[in-house]
């Protein structure tokens, strides 16, 4: 059973601040939500079973949904900490160096009400005798490194899915940089990881980011609604049974790609017309119907920290819940600060989508 709110929907409005209504309020979605598949309690009999995933996935996914202070909604609060790979481990954690030590992340995701923590197999792997029967592991199978001089961006496997199986593991995730020079070998590797975790048992979570530096033109594309939207279909295409998504700042990626004479992909100004508007939720309702119309969950990052941490954080967790996403994945804006202020930022992510006045839009 879901917990009781810690915040009220009225502090919900005051971390909106003057955008309040603007974010509440906005109820002519571009793509009604009728047509979405939704979260809810039900959401494994009512759509997973439908796939042709196996019982021991099906049984892994529920368990996903079954923790935390979110178990029995159909939502997602998930913490991810694999930055002292990513961003390196002086980088990601000098601002709270008790999280070098993999225990106080798992710790925190426990300690915070989340459904699950994902991490590295070093981490994971470290503590998994002690945590892994107490709080689903997602072990992320791939990572980019910053050690190679110069710096290279590519996502290379750190490990198996059968390791990934052994330590416990309720699922594994991955990343792919689609519109990467290398994102046709990425595409291949995780294709054949994810065939595998689900045959052994697991569910799949991908981190569909963008990663071109011709994306940066007079706006980062990288966070287009049209471009990351498409990033996520190809996601669900290899059977990611949850995508992990930035939030949309922008749209129009295609437009801007395909300008003075050059050709870029495929698309069709409709996107831009009849499917999205510019309100957040819209860009982030185009992701979910990008997931199938819902039927694989659409998580949002929580981006990195900084001044606003708490609004953003609740921002970011208004526009996914209205959108018809399935929750949060909010790592640094957690991590980063004292115990107490981490569990109660990610509390506050999770009093959102327990909250029965924040509708899906």
């Amino acid at each position: 059973m879901a917990m009781a709110t810690t915040i009220s929907s009225s502090q919900i409005s005051q971390y909106l601040g003057e955008k309040a209504k603007y974010f509440l309020d906005f109820n002519t979605p571009k793509i009604p939500k009728a047509r979405l598949h939704l979260p809810g309690p039900d959401f494994v009999d009512r759509i997973c079973s439908l796939s042709d995933r196996n019982n021991r996935v099906l049984a892994n996914l529920q368990r996903l949904f079954a923790g935390g202070r979110l178990a029995g909604t159909g939502y997602l609060s998930i913490l991810p900490v694999d930055q002292g790979i990513e961003h390196s481990g002086g980088a990601s954690f000098a601002k709270n160096p008790d999280y070098f030590d993999p225990e106080n992340i798992v710790k925190l995701a426990i300690e915070g009400g989340c459904n699950a923590v994902a991490s590295t197999f070093g981490v994971l792997g470290a503590i998994a005798r002690r945590y892994a029967h107490r709080i689903p592991f997602i072990v992320k199978l791939n990572h980019n490194e910053l050690m190679t001089y110069p710096n290279k961006f590519d996502q290379i496997l750190f490990g198996t899915v059968k390791e990934a199986l052994d330590m416990g593991a309720a699922a594994v995730g991955a990343t792919i940089y689609f519109g990467s020079a290398e994102s046709g070998r990425q595409i291949i590797e995780i294709s054949q990881a994810f065939a595998h975790a689900h045959e052994l048992g697991m569910a799949t979570v991908l981190w569909c980011y963008l990663r071109n530096s011709a994306f940066k033109k007079d706006k980062d594309y990288h966070v287009s609604a049209d471009l990351t939207g498409q990033a996520n279909h190809l996601g669900v295409t290899i059977q990611a049974d949850i995508i992990k998504q930035k939030l949309p700042e922008n749209n129009g990626g295609f437009l801007a790609l395909n300008a003075d004479g050059v050709s870029y992909g495929k698309f069709d100004k409709r996107i831009y017309s009849d499917l999205t508007s510019d309100h957040p939720i819209d860009l982030c309702r185009y992701q979910v119907a990008n997931c199938y119309m819902g039927r694989a969950g659409l998580i949002n990052s929580g981006g990195a920290s900084g001044a606003n941490d708490f609004a953003e954080a609740v921002m970011t967790a208004v526009v996914n819940k209205r959108a018809g996403g399935t929750g949060l994945i909010s790592g640094r804006k957690s991590f980063q600060r004292p115990l107490k202020e981490g569990i109660a930022l990610l509390n506050a992510i999770q009093d959102v989508y327990l909250s029965p006045e924040v509708t899906v839009a």
